[in-house]
């Protein structure tokens, strides 16, 4: 089986790319254009079925009772469900080692503009769900190289404190191009750039930069996203990330819309109990599954909208003066 996420748009890594980049979106079906230019015989594609329906289980060897497979999603796709982003428009954003905004866009497959993916969200019954998705590679991931790579801090947690002992960023900036730029750049060439250090500079102002270069780069996200003529009101966050007040507040103000913070951080694992349940008789509805959603905490922007526009002109122009560099 196959579930129906991927896309012939939509492909986030190597090892998957030959099956998602051959299955039409659009059409739902497998492409044979495509499959016969890769030389792969029609018959080794397994049929696509619902997110959400039983389509097998397990042997009762495994568990003591068969067990019924009924929920099947991508990552992103289940965090989106997961955050019950169930009507079009409605968006969140899981902040990992990488950061990745989804957005539904119902039964609309908006067109991949922007830098940005078009995938199915999901099918669970009542029609195909699209999403636009944009995917940064590294954010999570710099605050680890703070840790492991320049040993200025023993614990992530420790960046929380570090960057709200400064007033401001004093136009300390850092790009974490450190595998290129993604969404909505898409530059292999970029590079990480630390920029606008002095004599004064601390560990505390590189532990903002780190902080602040999350928040920057889904606000290139967001606004890639209203570019393609999806706005986003409220943005609903997940994972690890979010444990991080200061980055919270601060996604608030550069992005200028509230953000809440799931209660469950673990939403693709919730996603997934939640197409599995539907399937099984667990919930009725969806609408089920949004009485369910609890918000652990909501951050309303505080910044004035001159300082917010001139703190994301100066990651701009950093970010511009991070790509290409591998080609120099």
């Amino acid at each position: 089986m196959w579930n129906l996420t991927g896309g012939r748009t939509h492909a986030t890594d190597v090892s998957n790319a030959s099956r998602t980049l051959v299955f039409d979106i659009h059409r739902r079906a497998w492409d044979d254009d495509l499959l016969g230019l890769l030389g792969i015989p029609r018959s080794m594609m397994a049929a696509p079925v619902p997110s959400s329906g039983v389509v097998g289980e397990t042997e009762a060897r495994h568990f003591g009772a068969p067990v019924p497979i009924a929920g099947i999603a991508g990552d992103q796709q289940a965090a989106l469900f997961g955050q019950t982003c169930f009507v079009a428009g409605e968006a969140k954003n899981t902040y990992g080692t990488g950061c990745f905004l989804l957005v539904n866009t119902g039964e609309r497959a908006a067109a991949a503009s922007g830098g940005l993916l078009t995938t199915i969200a999901w099918d669970i019954g009542a029609g195909v769900r699209y999403a636009l998705e944009g995917s940064a590679f590294i954010t999570g991931a710099a605050v680890q190289w703070l840790r492991d790579g320049l040993g200025i801090i023993a614990t992530a947690a420790e960046t929380e404190a570090l960057a709200a002992s400064l007033v401001g960023n004093d136009n300390v900036y850092l790009v974490p191009a450190f595998t290129g730029l993604g969404a909505p750049h898409w530059d292999m060439y970029a590079r990480g750039l630390l920029i606008g250090i002095e004599r004064g500079t601390t560990r505390a102002h590189i532990a903002r930069a780190t902080l602040e270069s999350i928040a920057y780069q889904t606000r290139d996200l967001i606004e890639a996203m209203r570019g393609a003529g999806q706005a986003i009101e409220v943005l609903r966050v997940d994972g690890g990330g979010t444990t991080n007040g200061f980055l919270m507040q601060f996604q608030a103000d550069i992005a200028g819309i509230p953000v809440e913070v799931a209660a469950i951080r673990e939403t693709t694992a919730l996603g997934a109990a939640f197409l599995a349940g539907l399937a099984t008789g667990v919930w009725k509805t969806p609408d089920e599954l949004r009485r369910r959603r609890t918000v652990s905490a909501r951050f309303e922007p505080r910044m004035s909208a001159d300082e917010r526009e001139s703190l994301y002109a100066g990651w701009l122009r950093a970010v511009e003066r991070a790509r290409g560099w591998a080609l120099s």
